[in-house]
Formats: C-alpha cells, structure tokens, sequence
C-alpha cells in the first residue's frame, strides 16, 4: 500500500489524545522524514526504527518514507510511538492487513534489535485506546499485565517488532526470543498498621475518625513522640476501600510516574514526602515532559507532611489551589497537563524546633524570633483549609495504663466511617458530591439542608467575631455534618456545631 495508517497515544497528564500514523513513500532520495510537532526524543525514533527493522529483517524500502503524527498542532513526547511508527513504515512496502493496522493501537519504545521496552503511561494510553472506541491495543510483553487492567479491550503483549508485524498478516519470520518476563511492582507493599496501636490519644482516635468519615483535612500538633506519625500512618486503614474508578486513576498516576503496575490496589494511596522536596516534586512538572508531582500520587487518599514546618514555605503554598479545585494543572510552553489532586492532606508539626515549647516538663532552648518563625511556615491561607486541629501531649504511664485494652481497632473504625458516609451519600443524593468535604459552603449555608438560626448561632458569633473566616465557617459546617453521620443524626444540632469548633480550634488533654 503507498500509504499506511495506524494508531498511539499522546499523553498529556493522564488524558490521552489518539494518534493517526500515517507513512507515504515517495520516488525521491531515500530519506525517513518525521512531520507532526515531535519532540527530540520522539525525532530520534527514526534511527530506532531503521536499526529496529533492518535486525528484524523488515528492512524499510530505499525511498523517501514520510511519517505524519496526526493531529498535527498537538504535542507529541516521548518514545512510545516507535512501534506504530515502524509498523507504518514497513506497510508501506509490504502487504498487511490495512483494516487490521486501522484498528489497532500502537504503545511501545523499540530497541535497536527489534525489541519491544517499556515506556511510562502505559496504562492511562490503553484507557484512553478503549475511550475512543478501539478493540485492540499492542503493548510491550513486559506491560502487559498492567495495560490488561482495561478489561474492555484486547491486549496484545509483543516481545519484538516481528510479531507485531505477523499480527497484522505481514509474512515474516518471528525471531525464536524468549518470552521477556514481566518487570516486578517498584511499589512497595502498603503497609497498613491497625490502629488499636495507638496507646492513650483515644481523643485524637476519634478526631481522626471525623477526619476520615468527612475526607477532611487534619493538622497535628505536638511534641516528639506524642504520636503524629502512627496515627497517620493508620489513617489509610479506616478509609473505605477505592471504588473501580478511583482505583484506576491512581494506578494511572502510578503509570506517568515510571512505576509498575501489575493490580488495583483499593487501599487508597498514602503519600509522605520529604521535607527538603521542590515545589516541582510536590505539584508535578518537568521542562520536557510534565511529570505528576506528590499530589497527584496521592489522589483519592492522603498526603502526609510530617515536620510540616521544615518544608519550604513556597512549596506549602502551592497546596492552597488543589486542595480547593481537587485537581492541580500544569502549564510549560507549548504544553498543558492537567492531573487530578483531590487528596486529604494531614500535616503534622512541633510547636517550635526543638519539639518542647509550651510542653509541660519541656525545656525549650528556641529563641522567641525562632518560634514565630516557625509557627508562620504554615501561612494563615493553608490553615483556613485545614478542617481539624488536634495538638496532641505525649502519653504518661496513668494514661497507658488507663486505657489498656480499651483501645479502638481499625475494623470498628472503618465500619463507623463506612456508615457516616452512607449517611452522607444517602443526604447528598442527586448532586455531584459524595463526602461532607466535597460540598460547596453556598449549598451547606443555604441548601435544602441549612441549619436553622438556633443551631448556627454559635457558628454566626465566631464569624462576627473575626474567630472564622467564611472559609472557616463552611469547613466547620462540614465537620459538623459528619459529626452529625457519625452520631446517626439527619439533623445538624447545636452540640455538632460545638463539637466542629472544637475541633477546629484544636483539642487538649
């Protein structure tokens, strides 16, 4: 056929755009021109492809071959066209199937001797293949199991450029390789410690329970080894498990990132950065390829920055737009990616540096400058969206011992937060929200289920009184409608608008 026409994938964030490949031979000077707003590394695809086809004996033929990457104005990346380039080219000159390569998608980096290698994204590519209605997608051997999560399409894994080539009728022959094994998770088992564990805190127990019934976010403060850090690390255990969708937008995620992906994990996902991270690295970015940042990882879970006060105030800063928007986009020239964000944020912080200000036996050494220094790396914008306030004490031996036996396991956690947000979903019916988090303030204040005056009253004088600001006053709305989920109530009463403000201004013990 003079011109051959097949598919891929350009990725921008998680979304996907089809590709159209077409290749034209010409009677002119042998030449392989590549025409479609490419990238650099997408451009040396043409020297991959040579060395790719002459090892696999398909060897191209000696004209000109022009490769157009349709649309034409959208951006391309990357090297997982190689595959659909190739194949387009070799269609050119030898006789294939042409309604076989039509329907076919094409995902995959090739080797110089004809292999097929992974590249990131496999599987938000085979997502958006199945979006856009096509049957079939060619993925390489390694990524199979992850690209076979989208059950809706067929999934073939090709060790080399040969098979793919016999797959759509070319007669070749299929170099005798062994199978390549599939790359082993890089994602780490999740660790999910029971929260029986936690010894004497039974107060931020329950405000850890509010936080996961209502998605909202939580702020810990404390000395070292009050137990910030073991109750957050059990907050992923009394979360419900992630619905089909949810689970494969973090998988996705986990693709872009360069990780392995071999099953849905339905634990959803807890994200602790370091301290000393980049803006970059938290929000996404990249100069050539926009990469998805510690937010967009920790999508349909937790982002968990301990020593909340040690990162960079700039950095803390830019959490203020998707903690609001649930989404966080990414703008470089000539390029826009768009990655979700809606993720529960817990922080967790000393009151000064050494650990030991207004601590009772504490001897702090921080000088006054230093402490307010300290106090303000959390701006007054980030606070404000910050639903819960816990500032914790370390745990003494009446405590311990009081307390023994008593403690509340993650199951009966789980099974409270499970019904609080069957509650939620039952009064949140007919809208687009399915947790006290995710609803707009206009609707708690003046919605079909706005408190009366008596109840708001207290509310209303924290706002007068310059307590709250407006933000603050629709997230305590919030906390008390999940503390209202939580005690089985349809109704918002005073003590849930009490038990709101206190938790927000912070509990002591």
């Amino acid at each position: 056929m003079s011109v051959a026409r097949t598919w891929s994938v350009a990725l921008t964030g998680v979304d996907g755009d089809l590709v159209e490949i077409e290749a034209d031979l010409s009677n002119q000077t042998p030449e392989f021109r590549l025409i479609g707003l490419a990238d650099r590394a997408l451009k040396e695809a043409v020297q991959r492809v040579h060395n790719a086809c002459a090892n696999s004996e398909l060897a191209l033929p000696r004209r000109r071959i022009t490769v157009n990457l349709s649309p034409a104005n959208l951006p391309k990346q990357g090297s997982g066209f190689d595959v659909g380039i190739a194949i387009a080219a070799i269609a050119t000159e030898v006789e294939m199937d042409a309604a076989s390569l039509a329907n076919t998608v094409h995902v995959g980096e090739l080797g110089l001797d004809g292999r097929l290698r992974p590249v990131p994204g496999i599987l938000p590519a085979v997502v958006a293949a199945a979006r856009s209605g096509f049957a079939r997608v060619v993925v390489p051997a390694a990524c199979r199991a992850e690209a076979a999560l989208v059950d809706t399409v067929e999934v073939v894994g090709a060790v080399n450029l040969a098979q793919v080539a016999a797959l759509h009728g070319a007669h070749v022959v299929v170099p005798d390789q062994a199978e390549v094994p599939l790359a082993a998770p890089t994602q780490a088992p999740v660790d999910t410690p029971d929260l029986s564990d936690v010894i004497g805190q039974r107060d931020a127990v329950d405000a850890l329970v509010v936080a996961a019934a209502g998605g909202h976010n939580l702020l810990m403060s404390g000395p070292p080894g009050a137990g910030k850090t073991m109750l957050a690390r059990r907050l992923p255990g009394i979360l419900p498990e992630l619905d089909d969708e949810a689970a494969l937008s973090a998988a996705s995620v986990r693709s872009l990132s360069g990780e392995t992906v071999s099953s849905l994990s339905r634990i959803p996902p807890f994200i602790a950065p370091h301290h000393s991270v980049s803006v970059a690295a938290l929000v996404g970015g990249g100069s050539r390829v926009v990469r998805p940042g510690a937010v967009a990882r920790a999508s349909s879970g937790i982002l968990f920055l301990d020593e909340a006060g040690e990162f960079p105030s700039v950095a803390l800063d830019a959490l203020r737009q998707p903690l609001e928007s649930g989404s966080i986009v990414i703008d470089r020239v000539g390029v826009r990616a768009e990655f979700p964000a809606r993720f529960q944020l817990v922080l967790a912080t000393n009151p000064c540096p050494c650990g030991e200000y207004g601590i009772r036996g504490g001897a702090c050494t921080c000088p006054p400058a230093a402490i307010r220094r300290y106090r303000t790396r959390l701006s007054g914008p980030l606070l404000d969206r910050v639903d819960i306030e816990l500032s914790l004490r370390r745990v003494s031996v009446a405590q311990r011992t009081a307390v023994e036996g008593s403690t509340l396991t993650s199951a009966a956690a789980r099974d409270l937060v499970d019904e609080a947000r069957r509650r939620a979903r039952v009064r949140l019916a007919g809208t687009a929200w399915t947790t006290n988090a995710e609803v707009p303030g206009g609707w708690l204040r003046d919605g079909p289920f706005a408190p009366p005056l008596p109840v708001r009253r207290t509310l209303d004088q924290a706002l007068q009184r310059g307590i709250l600001t407006l933000r603050g006053y629709d997230r305590a709305l919030r906390v008390a409608w999940t503390c209202a989920d939580i005690a089985g109530r349809r109704e918002l009463t005073a003590a849930d608008i009490g038990r709101a403000l206190f938790l927000k201004k912070g509990l002591t013990q």
